[in-house]
């Protein structure tokens, strides 16, 4: 059983996974956290799980769209959804 660390918004994330896994998990990581720091460094500093729920979605908008879904954000049902996880993380930061 294979162990990556991978570290997000400065904080480091112990895993564990298969060894075939360790390598693809780590870009995986290293991807989500240049979403993080672009985040950071343009809207500043905030919570870990709004700044974790945030690059999350940056990243599965990048998936919907290469998916040929186009824009994630030209759906209702994905605003919809955005303002429900908006306002759970409004609640997680309380």
């Amino acid at each position: 059983m294979g162990r990556v660390t991978v570290e997000v918004g400065g904080r480091s994330y112990a895993l564990s996974c298969s060894d075939v896994e360790e390598a693809h998990l780590v870009a995986l990581g290293r991807h989500l956290a240049a979403k993080a720091d672009d985040l950071t460094a343009a809207i500043g500093t905030m919570s870990e799980p709004r700044l974790l729920l945030m690059a999350g979605l940056q990243v599965a908008d990048e998936l919907f769209a290469r998916r040929g879904g186009g824009a994630a954000g030209d759906d209702p049902a994905y605003a919809a959804l955005l303002a429900r996880i908006e306002a759970l993380a409004t609640a997680l930061e309380v």
